[in-house]
């Protein structure tokens, strides 16, 4: 699952973004990667490791979540289906 979301441009400041990227790596557990930066400038990456399905794609929906309440909209979402994602 990815989801890409971004702040509304204000003035002549470049939009700041957020991408939450959620996969299942070789042994079966899951990684969540948060990249956070500003459009055409640093970003900061973050990678949390889960072994349960389930516990991975509540973080995924908290990190989600907060960002939505601090104001950024989804731009782009990719293998979001259903509430858990494709099977």
């Amino acid at each position: 699952m990815r989801l890409y979301l971004q702040t509304m441009p204000a003035s002549a400041e470049p939009p700041r973004y957020v991408q939450i990227v959620l996969e299942q790596d070789l042994l079966g557990g899951w990684t969540l990667y948060r990249e956070t930066g500003t459009q055409g400038g640093r970003a900061t990456l973050k990678r949390d490791q889960y072994l349960e399905r389930d516990e991975a794609i509540a973080a995924f929906e908290k990190v989600r979540d907060a960002q939505l309440k601090r104001g950024y909209r989804v731009v782009f979402a990719q293998g979001v289906d259903g509430p858990y994602g494709r099977r």
